[in-house]
This record gives structure tokens, sequence and C-alpha cells, in this order.
């Protein structure tokens, strides 16, 4: 009998360690370092591989089916596309590299990691995120999303400019039905002013309205301190199903965006970039939608095929975009009650032409018959052309183009 009250004592005192260690568990998972373990293991996949890139970045080769993507309940038993069932037609239309400036023959350098070396066969490329990233978050929950809208040039508000501070120099299209876009966009290394401001370039396909239904993929270049601790321009893809309020993320930081490629990693560093007066690059963006399996595709330069957003992610994107944007985006703070100098392209006005503003070239459309062709009806818009502004127009080497940017505050810009 003592024997046995000795074994319900023990049985006791075992279930109220296992409370105490469940207590334990919760508190650390609720404090700061606990929810910052939770999200790293989560973000952070196992790796066949890991390599370390010269700018500190930590690349994971991860095996293809172990990727975020797959944390996606909608995706749990998803059949890997492993390539479009269609290419639009014109896609290799580009008689020149889509990075300029190097020698012929020779393949350049398209990301910082490269040198150090590349993943192999069946994994894909995702830039770690580290315990500092997350700290520089405002929040876990927000941590790898924008908080804003994307430009709207058919309301022109001037309340625009402080709603986060975000202004932008584009070019756009609409009032048709888009199956993708095109550009090759020369890149550089703009100056941010404050930690949490950042600078882009990148096209936008938009569907819904800019209230909260847009639903928005995004691809360029981008630099953004906050994001990634440097200043480093990085290659970087964008989507959102509900106007950017609780759908989607930056690059692979959430599940959704299905990545093929083994060879470029979204968020690591683009190299070579552009020269004032000097050297210019630039990268070539394809995003089109597959016409047979419905999902959106991006292509980065003429060979890397990276990967798919299916199209269950996306309600209007679900059948075609409505609308297509290119052009920068940054965001101005005001941290004294003045513009920033936080610069959009290379920082200088659009009149300075080649080799010293920023330009996007070639940018195309892609129509109901999966065709590639100049976008009709071209409009700019910019909130304010004295910090950053737009200048478009068409030759035969260049097709559609615009220069675009600006070194924000300046005497015309305070």
């Amino acid at each position: 009998m003592a024997r046995a009250r000795g074994g319900a004592a023990w049985v006791l005192a075992a279930a109220a360690a296992w409370v105490l260690w469940a207590a334990a568990v919760a508190e650390a998972t609720r404090s700061p370092a606990g929810r910052v373990h939770r999200h790293l293991k989560r973000l952070n996949k196992p790796a066949v591989k890991s390599i370390e890139s010269p700018d500190g970045d930590i690349i994971d080769c991860v095996h293809i089916s172990h990727q975020p993507a797959f944390d996606h309940p909608l995706l749990k038993n998803h059949t890997i596309q492993f390539r479009p069932a269609y290419h639009p037609e014109g896609l290799y239309d580009d008689a020149k590299s889509s990075i300029g400036s190097n020698n012929a023959g020779e393949k350049p350098m398209l990301q910082m990691w490269h040198r150090n070396g590349r993943c192999p066969e069946g994994t894909v490329p995702i830039r770690r995120t580290k315990k500092d990233d997350l700290l520089r978050a405002s929040s876990m929950r927000r941590y790898g999303r924008k908080q804003h809208k994307a430009p709207n040039p058919l309301s022109v508000d001037p309340n625009m400019l402080s709603e986060g501070g975000h202004q932008h120099a584009i070019a756009y299209v609409q009032g048709d039905k888009y199956y993708g876009a095109k550009a090759t966009i020369n890149v550089w290394e703009p100056k941010i002013q404050q930690a949490n401001e950042f600078s882009l370039s990148q096209l936008w396909i938009l569907g819904g309205s800019f209230g909260e239904d847009l639903n928005s993929i995004e691809a360029g270049w981008q630099v953004s301190p906050d994001l990634y601790g440097d200043n480093n321009t990085r290659l970087f893809t964008y989507w959102t199903s509900d106007a950017y309020q609780a759908t989607g993320c930056y690059n692979v930081l959430c599940s959704g965006f299905i990545q093929i490629n083994s060879e470029i990693a979204m968020g690591a560093s683009i190299f070579p970039i552009s020269n004032y007066a000097g050297s210019q690059y630039d990268i070539s963006i394809l995003i089109w939608k597959d016409p047979k399996e419905g999902n959106w595709w991006m292509q980065f330069g003429k060979e890397y095929v990276l990967g798919y957003w299916p199209s269950f992610l996306f309600s209007y994107l679900a059948d075609s975009a409505s609308m297509i944007e290119w052009g920068g985006e940054v965001v101005n703070s005001e941290p004294d009650g003045a513009h920033t100098s936080t610069q959009m392209g290379s920082g200088h006005f659009p009149e300075e032409g080649f080799g010293k503003a920023s330009y996007f070239k070639n940018i195309q459309v892609v129509d109901s018959s999966n065709q590639l062709s100049a976008p009709k009806g071209v409009g700019t818009f910019t909130e304010q052309s004295n910090c950053y502004d737009v200048q478009n127009g068409n030759n035969g080497d260049w097709g559609t183009y615009f220069y675009y940017g600006g070194p924000g505050k300046n005497s015309n810009c305070p």
C-alpha cells in the first residue's frame, strides 16, 4: 500500500514538474528572446550546405522540398512544377546581354555569394535570417512585410505623402488585361539617410483596387538597411493579396513563392553595380502568367527561371493583371520635418541621361496570346518632381524606356 502511495506521489511529482516545464516553455516563447528563437527556427530551414558570402550573408542550400513555401497549408501536397508550360514569345529577343559591360564570352558575376561557392542541384539558395534581422523589425508579425500601398496614378493625392512618406517615380499602363511584364533596369547603390528608409527600383503586377483587396507581385532591386542590416543593393521580390495588410512578404520570408532555381538567392547582394559616368550594369526581370497552369513565374536575366507564385494565392491576379507599373520608390521619413536626402536610382535626375541617371529600358507587357509587346498608352507619375522625377521615351535600341530618380532633398525639394 505504501508502495502504491509512493508511486502515486511520483506520478503527481512528475506531472507537477511537467506543468512547470510547460509553463517555463510557454513563458520563454512569450518572451522576446523566445519569440525570436521560434521565428528563426521557422524561417531557417535545415541546410544541405551553407556558404558564407563576402558581404556577411550566409546562404543556406535547402532541399527544394523543404523550402519555406511548403509551410503554407494549401501547399502541403503540392507537386512542384519544375518548368513553366509556356514562355512568352519574344522572350529571347534581346540582342544584348542582360548584364552590360562584361567581356565577350565571360559570364558576369550576378550575386556576391557566388565568390565562395554554389548550391548543389536539388537545393535552393536561401539567405539565412539572423537574430539581428528580427530585432530590427518593428514587430515579429510585421517582419518581412511592406507597410504601404502601391502608387495609384489614378488619384494623385497630396495626402499620399504623409502616408508613411512613400514617394515614387514610375511609368505605368492600365485599361487592359495584362499577363506579365518585363524590363531591363540598371543597378545602383543609392544612399539612404535614415536606417528605417529604403530605396528600390521594381516592376509591379497589379490587380484589384487600391483599397484593401489589392493584389500585387513585385520584383527588382533595393537598398534597405532596416530589412537587411546594410546598404548593399539586393535582388528582391514581394507579393500581397490584401494591400500589404496580412498576406505576403519579401523574398521567401513567408510561405508562398516556390523557388526551383539553385543559383540565384532572393535578398542576396547583386554584383557589380553601375558607376556614375562609368560602367553601367543592368538586370533583366520578367514576370508572366503560365496560361496552362495559371501560376505566375519569374525569370532573372536570360537563363535563370527562378520559380513561381501559385495562382491560388491571389483573387484578382488568379485571372490577369489590370495595371503594370515600372519605376522607383523611396521612403521619406522626414525625421526633422524636412525631406531626407535618401536617393532614388542613381541619385540624379532623369535629364542627366545615360551613365548618370537610372533607367528602365525595353519595357514590355505580356498579352492574352502570351506575346511580349511594347506597352500602349504609357503614363508617368511622381508625387514631387523636384525631389524625384521621371521622363519617358522610345527609340530603336531601347524600345519603350524611361529615366527616373533624383537626390531627394535639394534646394528645390526642402
